[in-house]
């Protein structure tokens, strides 16, 4: 099997039990969010969805605290980077057979019901593939197979007051990017990795995961950051795509939400009010 085509599928925000409050502060960034999903594993989310990528907000509600923390842990903000896959069974195998550090003895299986307009219920099903936690800190990476798109993404979830389109870039703040970026270039292709200021970038279809030193990722984001970044390695801002800056400004400005234009026009919105991680619309 040849390695896969490195594309984005979602970004991951843990917010544990604080899902009404992610809600409601995505909702004052411009986000329309799908109604709340349970899902068979425990825990719950709320989704953005974009063009051919989403953000998802996912927590727990008490009922399933202690089943959910089990699966998806505790680290809070930006703590996931998911990938496409068409077939999780042949990617399972590859990486087997690569020797690229994995999380589970077989993908794993998970569903939760959608409610559609008509009044009828569905399961959206999904097959993961989770490389092992243990070789990256910042969070976990996988691979999603998405057995029911029309339940995802669906005309009434895709647009957003603030014009985003899609995801354009993941930072993380690494005290040895070209270490840290190993797995990634590992698992899918040496020749997607190139040297940049402060860092390291992946080159993903239609989007770059960028792996920078910690004092880097201040120089561009400054203030905006979450707290701890030289600890340890952290997924700490999100670049969007967005058909209009103008109307993210407008949607930002008209909910009391603060945030600062970057020199190249970009709005960012610091972490405190984004559960955790900057968000840039671009």
């Amino acid at each position: 099997m040849t390695k896969p085509v490195p594309r984005i599928d979602h970004v991951l925000i843990n917010v544990n039990d604080r899902l009404d409050e992610a809600a409601r502060a995505y909702e004052r960034l411009g986000f329309v969010l799908t109604p709340r999903g349970h899902h068979s594993l425990g825990s719950s989310n709320h989704l953005a969805i974009f063009g051919h990528d989403y953000l998802e907000l996912l927590g727990y509600e008490p009922r399933n605290a202690a089943r959910a923390a089990g699966v998806w842990g505790d680290l809070t903000g930006l703590t996931g980077l998911v990938f496409k896959t068409d077939d999780a069974d042949a990617l399972y195998a590859d990486f087997s057979a690569r020797r690229i550090p994995l999380k589970d003895a077989a993908p794993l299986a998970l569903s939760r019901p959608v409610d559609l307009p008509d009044g009828t219920v569905r399961e959206a099903r999904f097959r993961t593939v989770h490389l092992d936690p243990a070789a990256d800190e910042s969070g976990r990476i996988f691979f999603c197979q998405h057995l029911d798109l029309d339940l995802v993404w669906r005309e009434e979830w895709q647009h957003h007051a603030n014009s985003v389109t899609g995801i354009a870039r993941v930072v993380i703040a690494a005290r040895d990017p070209a270490r840290s970026i190993r797995l990634l270039a590992d698992a899918l292709g040496t020749e997607r990795i190139e040297p940049i200021d402060g860092g390291h970038r992946f080159r993903a279809e239609g989007a770059h995961i960028d792996y920078l030193l910690p004092d880097a990722a201040r120089a561009e984001f400054g203030e905006t950051l979450p707290a701890g970044i030289d600890a340890a390695d952290r997924k700490v801002a999100l670049v969007l795509k967005t058909a209009s800056r103008e109307a993210a400004r407008q949607v930002l400005q008209a909910n009391g939400v603060t945030f600062r234009t970057q020199p190249d026009g970009a709005l960012l919105v610091p972490a405190a009010l984004a559960e955790g991680v900057a968000l840039a619309f671009a």
